[in-house]
């Protein structure tokens, strides 16, 4: 399939102001390298705004929520209403995310693409409804061409409404019951993993849950032709496919939002499993995405360990965390604050009368 605005071209680093940003880091009142991965952060986030000094002080938190199918097949320990019932508690301030978005003075925004239980309209959340669910894709393809061009387009909308807002960094989350059952299998045929490698608790699955969850995921898979030895097919647009046939909405959307700002320039703090799968995506359809994210945390979702490997990326924080909805970028953003605020503060050795290293 071909969506027109997705073959745009990603936005390239301004490499001058990456250079000089790198040289004030050289002239700043401590050893080289001494704090580490916050002075790298500066650095790229330099060249990602095209200025020596950076700031990441607007940031923009969207939460993308949809069903899944799949759920049918009894991959989750919680029921399929609880998707829809966490719009209301977003909306309501109640969640995690919420709290979180509020601290740290962030816009929050939830994009309903579709819930088995439509909780109607609600304060900041955006109803872009492509269905109540995807199908359950352990019997046919989880959603349409038509369906999964709708929900890249919205991932795409909400970077486009942050941009407006003037948004200096962007947050993707996820809600949907099952949705870490379709983010393994989108993964399993990416990388040509095995469902037993990339399947996990989601949210709270015991060991015989799992092995059910990755059983079904392994017919999925052979159901759709995303075997092991066919993973290197799907690149470019060949990706869609495999969204088309075993994603979600939400993970669609993402992968749209992450796509959208690489394009105009606007920097991505990637989440957790979920949110890597999309960046995943993302990335094997253009590989330039790559230098707009920023990784957040290492997930305690046992999968995701070998999809940052994939993505080369390097993830902040290790918590333990394993919540979603943008929780673990939410909770990583003050460390990029804090890289700016060290690197656009502190004096150099000139400014000080410091001595400089001999």
């Amino acid at each position: 399939m071909t969506i027109r605005w997705m073959a745009q071209p990603c936005a390239t680093l301004n490499e001058a102001a990456g250079a000089a940003a790198f040289a004030r880091q050289g002239q700043l009142t401590k050893p080289p390298g001494a704090l580490g991965q916050l002075e790298d952060i500066a650095v790229h986030l330099a060249a990602m705004q095209g200025v020596e000094r950076p700031a990441v002080d607007r940031a923009a938190i969207v939460i993308y929520a949809a069903d899944h199918g799949i759920a049918a097949e009894n991959v989750s320990a919680f029921p399929q209403a609880v998707t829809g019932e966490m719009v209301k508690n977003f909306a309501r301030g109640g969640a995690a995310i919420s709290v979180l978005a509020k601290t740290l003075n962030a816009t929050l925004e939830v994009v309903n693409l579709g819930t088995v239980n439509d909780p109607g309209d609600w304060p900041n959340v955006v109803r872009a409804v492509v269905a109540p669910s995807t199908a359950n894709f352990a019997v046919e393809p989880a959603m349409s061409e038509a369906q999964l061009a709708q929900a890249l387009q919205a991932g795409r909308d909400s970077v486009l409404r942050a941009l407006e807002h003037g948004a200096q960094i962007f947050i993707g989350g996820e809600m949907g019951i099952a949705n870490t059952t379709s983010a393994a299998a989108v993964a399993c045929a990416l990388l040509g993993a095995t469902p037993k490698e990339l399947a996990g608790p989601g949210t709270g699955l015991d060991h015989a849950g799992v092995a059910h969850k990755a059983e079904v995921i392994q017919r999925a898979l052979a159901l759709h032709g995303f075997l092991p030895s066919n993973h290197k097919k799907w690149i470019g647009e060949n990706t869609l496919k495999v969204l088309c046939h075993v994603g979600g909405f939400e993970i669609a959307a993402l992968t749209g939002a992450y796509l959208a700002a690489a394009q105009n320039g606007l920097p991505v703090l990637v989440d957790g499993y979920i949110c890597s799968v999309a960046a995943l995506v993302a990335e094997r359809f253009n590989p330039l995405v790559h230098d707009w994210l920023l990784y957040a945390h290492a997930s305690a979702e046992p999968g995701h360990s070998r999809v940052l490997a994939a993505l080369e990326a390097q993830p902040l924080l290790n918590l333990g965390m394993r919540l979603g909805e943008g929780s673990g970028a939410a909770t990583a953003l003050p460390l990029l604050r804090l890289a700016c605020a060290l690197h656009n503060g502190m004096a150099t050795f000139a400014e000080a009368a410091v001595s400089e290293k001999i």
